[in-house]
């Protein structure tokens, strides 16, 4: 049998998805752009704000590929990051009472190189929370996967972490749902030419499992390098809640609202409806 799905959470809560432009290679730069953005967050409420998938070095992997060194921020063995570059974020989080989710490219100490998720605490500290599993493409020439999913606690809410391509994989939201799961954060890097996808996996991946998405997205840059936009927040039925341009800067804060996370999984009991065995014994029609 599937677990049940977590007690529903006693309070709102306000979290902000971002869309921006990062500057290839330029760490320092971007730590205070993300600082600044936090900042616009954190003074309409936020208390989680998600910034899009390698923003502190832009997904840009041919500077990846040139400058690890540069691009790379390093972890010790309890996930632990302590980089002077980050310091106007750490102080964006601390002065806003905010936690902060945001791409990196992190160097692990037996040297593995991961697509991760830095959480910046209230405090302002700073610690690997979770590695990207599902890599796309030519990302598997730079980095190695993860090996294990994460949540995110919040007080009495639980947020799954994703990086865009896992986001890709009903199971990968699932698996996050299963853990108890109440919303799923995911930065990511959409290119352009990919409107359609973009808007269908996430939507999809809230209804499948009647939790919130904050989807947080980069936007410009230069082809082939180009990103698109669209950053959004999904209720647990899968419409948007807000959502940004396919341009331009944004960042969207929205409150999650329990009452509608409790309504929406008493009305679609698909977390405790499933089977165990989904179809796995088959049997086959000939005509």
């Amino acid at each position: 049998m599937p677990p049940p799905p977590a007690a529903v959470p006693a309070a709102p809560l306000t979290v902000a998805a971002v869309q921006a432009e990062p500057v290839p290679g330029d760490l320092a730069a971007n730590a205070l752009a993300a600082a600044r953005l936090v900042r616009r967050a954190a003074d309409r409420g936020a208390r989680v704000t998600v910034l899009p998938e390698l923003f502190l070095p832009a997904y840009h992997p041919p500077t990846l590929a040139a400058d690890p060194a540069g691009t790379d921020v390093a972890a010790d063995h309890d996930g632990r990051v302590d980089d002077p570059r980050l310091a106007p974020l750490c102080a964006a989080a601390r002065d806003g009472s905010t936690a902060v989710v945001v791409g990196a490219a992190v160097r692990h100490p037996d040297s593995r190189r991961t697509i991760s998720s830095l959480l910046v605490d209230p405090t302002g500290a700073v610690r690997v929370a979770y590695d990207k599993q599902q890599l796309w493409g030519g990302e598997r020439e730079l980095f190695h996967p993860g090996d294990r999913g994460a949540t995110l606690l919040v007080g009495d809410w639980r947020l799954g972490l994703g990086i865009c391509y896992d986001g890709c994989f009903p199971e990968h939201g699932r698996a996050a749902a299963d853990d108890g799961a109440h919303g799923y954060l995911c930065p990511s890097g959409y290119l352009a030419g990919s409107e359609h996808r973009r808007d269908l996996y996430y939507a999809a991946r809230a209804l499948d499992n009647t939790m919130y998405v904050v989807f947080a997205n980069a936007v410009g840059g230069t082809d082939p390098w180009r990103f698109n936009g669209g950053a959004a927040v999904y209720d647990p039925e899968g419409r948007p809640l807000a959502r940004a341009a396919d341009d331009g800067e944004d960042v969207l804060v929205v409150a999650l609202d329990p009452a509608s996370l409790a309504a929406t999984r008493a009305a679609h009991a698909m977390l405790l409806d499933r089977l165990a065995d989904q179809g796995l014994t088959r049997s086959a029609l000939a005509i």
